[in-house]
């Protein structure tokens, strides 16, 4: 059903094919700059982080699932470096900089040691995020602009790898009609949930809205109140690097 709790309808939800499927992937062969260690066993290290780092994250959805109406306490030690390894991996190699101007490229020179330096000091407290670079780009109308604020590199890295933890607990919580802002879903199947509901069901209206400047207004204290009904220890450890734009 369209509206299920748990998932979406098999026939509107597409599985996401792997991307050059059959192909070998490009990235682990690539030799890093400043290392000496051959592309096999930097394959097989990171190969072995990511399983790590699955293993870790199914025990924290699968506890999600199970107790829905616990508070997590324990999630601050998931935050290591082969979750932040992965995270850097995932960011886009083309990203403009932030305000500190590293570029992808630039910080996986290196990069065990790096990232070493970044747990070590997130876990004991002496990271602190850098402000937003802000910049405009132009909306679909030509006459508005669109205000992006551009996280610095290490701060993507945190970031990516706190969502990553967060999301094994809220992917749980949210219904299957849910699209806006979850991983492996899009707009697009937003649109194919709603032309198939639209032609298998009796609709007598479509409610379209948006809200004006949602994220510029919405309270960041009222959101953080919600986010402690399930999560303990991040947000509370976290609360002094809240990021702020420039």
């Amino acid at each position: 059903m369209m509206h299920d709790r748990e998932k979406s309808h098999s026939a509107i939800v597409a599985a996401k094919p792997t991307n050059k499927a059959g192909s070998p992937a490009a990235e682990p062969a690539e030799p890093r700059a400043g290392t000496k260690r051959n592309v096999g066993e930097q394959s097989t290290h990171r190969t072995l982080g990511r399983d790590r780092v699955t293993q870790a994250l199914d025990r924290v959805r699968q506890a999600a699932r199970l107790r829905r109406k616990e508070k997590f306490t324990a999630l601050f030690h998931h935050l290591n470096i082969d979750l932040f390894r992965e995270a850097f991996f995932a960011l886009k190699r083309d990203a403009a900089p932030g305000v500190d101007g590293l570029t992808w490229q630039t910080y996986e020179a290196d990069l065990d040691l790096k990232l070493t330096d970044l747990h070590s000091r997130v876990q004991r407290g002496a990271y602190r995020a850098l402000p937003s670079r802000r910049a405009y780009i132009p909306k679909a109308d030509g006459k508005q602009q669109r205000p992006l604020a551009v996280a610095a590199l290490e701060d993507k890295i945190v970031q990516r790898a706190t969502v990553a933890v967060l999301n094994c607990i809220y992917e749980e919580e949210f219904l299957g009609f849910s699209y806006g802002f979850r991983p492996k879903r899009s707009q697009h199947q937003a649109l194919d949930a709603l032309a198939f509901g639209i032609g298998r069901r009796r609709i007598n209206w479509v409610l379209d809205c948006d809200v004006q400047s949602f994220f510029d207004k919405v309270s960041q204290s009222w959101l953080i109140r919600f986010i402690e009904h399930r999560i303990g220890e991040i947000v509370r450890r976290s609360r002094p690097a809240c990021n702020r734009s420039t």
